[in-house]
């Protein structure tokens, strides 16, 4: 399904869902919450709006607020001309003024770039108001799910054979991928298409609808890169659900949870996993860093006793990606699964969606949507390069959201994810040395390891349809020394990361970066990031 068509279009683009029960909640969060309300308006009456909007979206949650007037559409005049006679463009949108020139720079710029897609606008309905489309980079996962690349992608003519015609941009994006690779697909940052909408009674493409046709895409492609075994499926809301399959018999997981004391925590998590896991086979390894509170030293005794774990002893100062390490040597599965002790699951299919992206070869490591204590999302992918660093992406969007672009809908890929909840397999893990507990005790080591993998070929996805409780933090005690640590780390990923966390593939410098990811317009947002041509890691 391509953005722009049909009636859930607004929604994947970013329409703001305003109910009166998301108004009520807001009201009630703002009275009950009198501390935290007081801090937002005092913040907004001494100029600090930055912040005021920041903590704002914390105490009531966001949205996206994307949409615009029906006149930016003639902000932008007709392409006068197509980009030239070795470029052929395909796709129902219109090129706007100074596109096809762009397009061309790219092409001569770089003989290994086979197609290039750019943003665009896209209308609805005809007079009604307009949403940007501002894409990744090419990912064939997300691709797979429904066509988000837009109304226009440009491929040299020699890179499609002379005979082929693709049904649209998704079609010539996956052929060329296929042949020449992911690189070969290239993001243009900049408005290069317009779609307009098309009037009632308006000429339309006949037969099955977009979201049948693209499912008959996706079905060619995954058989001519030889996963016949693959099996591709509409979504009630016109998505395309793929199925990779799982081995017989499944393999065993070893679930890793570090924890110290904190048996409040700890009891439900493993509680709530065992309730609520339908992978038959799994292993429970807890990392004990030193818990002293009687209660607790009798429940992981009781835990080994009875046969329902095993107890990782994990001695001195706290090291989390130490604790996980020492756990993953310990363990005996296929797949490492990584739990923090603040995690709860809540439905029974969180392990087998993960492991089936997992247990792909190219795949390293996989995250789950996971939501806080309101309900709302706490995790959603960890974007780099804004929120100052990294942030984890549609914070404080409402629980139930589909996310820009369905982001929080369809597997697709991101640059990391958190180790709250992680699952990669073990020798993936080991080839590269695991977390490195040297230079990220505490933070950062999930994006590092995601970084790494991906360093060694691997891409990382996130699942949003594996969805779990996290009380983020509330294990967490700040003190000086952890502070002191904490910005350590950070100079170390940048000293690490430091070109990657200027941009993020995955995500679009036209959004706001001071706020919740994908819930603003950043000013001038057609013109970020114009002139750099983005492609997936690797």
């Amino acid at each position: 399904m391509t953005p722009g068509s049909g009636a859930e279009d607004g929604l994947y683009l970013g329409s703001a869902r305003r109910t009166w029960r998301g108004l009520v909640e807001a009201a009630r969060r703002v009275f009950s919450r009198p501390g935290e309300a007081a801090a937002v308006l005092r913040a907004r009456l001494t100029g600090k709006r930055l912040r005021a909007r920041q903590k704002g979206a914390a105490l009531v949650g966001i949205d996206h607020r994307l949409t615009l007037p029906a006149r930016s559409l003639d902000r932008f005049a007709p392409a006068a001309d197509e980009p030239g006679p070795g470029i052929r463009v395909i796709g129902d949108g219109h090129l706007v003024a100074g596109a096809s020139e762009r397009i061309s720079a790219a092409f001569a710029a770089d003989p290994d770039l086979h197609a290039v897609y750019g943003d665009a606008l896209v209308q609805d309905r005809p007079g009604g108001p307009v949403l940007p489309l501002l894409p990744p980079a090419y990912d064939a996962d997300r691709l797979a799910a429904f066509d988000y690349l837009g109304p226009i992608l440009a491929c040299r003519r020699t890179s499609l054979d002379a005979e082929a015609d693709p049904a649209g941009p998704a079609e010539a994006a996956f052929l060329i991928a296929e042949r020449y690779g992911a690189r070969s697909v290239g993001h243009l940052p900049g408005i290069l298409a317009l779609r307009r909408a098309v009037r009632k009674g308006s000429a339309q493409p006949g037969g099955e609808g977009r979201p049948g046709r693209h499912r008959r895409v996706v079905r060619g492609h995954l058989d001519r890169v030889g996963r016949s075994d693959v099996r591709v499926a509409l979504t009630p809301d016109g998505l395309v659900r793929v199925e990779y399959p799982l081995p017989d018999p499944l393999p065993l997981a070893s679930i890793i949870i570090p924890t110290r004391d904190r048996l409040d925590l700890l009891r439900p998590c493993l509680d709530s996993l065992r309730r609520c896991t339908d992978w038959p086979s799994i292993e429970i390894l807890v990392c004990d860093n030193d818990s002293r509170e009687p209660e607790t030293l009798a429940y992981l005794r009781a835990l080994e006793g009875e046969g329902r774990g095993h107890v990782v002893s994990c001695p001195g100062p706290f090291n989390f990606a130490a604790m996980n390490n020492a756990a993953a040597a310990r363990s005996r599965g296929r797949l490492l699964v990584f739990v923090n002790n603040d995690v709860e699951a809540f439905r029974s299919d969180w392990l087998t969606l993960m492991a089936r992206e997992a247990l792909r070869p190219d795949v390293g490591a996989v995250g789950a949507k996971l939501l806080d204590g309101e309900g709302r999302i706490q995790h959603g992918g960890i974007v780099l390069g804004t929120g100052g660093l990294v942030t984890h992406g549609h914070r404080h969007f409402p629980g139930d959201a589909p996310g820009y672009l369905a982001a929080l809908r369809v597997t697709h890929a991101v640059s990391a994810v958190t180790a709250a909840c992680l699952v990669v397999e073990a020798d993936k893990f080991r080839a590269i040395g695991g977390f490195d507990e040297a230079v990220f005790a505490v933070d950062f080591n999930d994006v590092d390891l995601c970084l790494r993998l991906s360093a060694a070929g691997y891409r990382t996805l996130l699942v949003p349809e594996a969805v779990l409780h996290h009380r983020e933090a509330a294990s967490r005690r700040w003190s000086t020394e952890a502070r002191t640590r904490h910005e350590r780390e950070i100079a170390g990923l940048k000293k690490r990361w430091g070109s990657l966390l200027v941009q993020d593939p995955h995500y679009h410098p036209g959004f706001d970066p001071d706020l919740s990811t994908h819930a603003r317009l950043r000013s001038r947002f057609s013109e970020a990031g114009r002139g750099a041509l983005r492609r997936p890691l690797g």
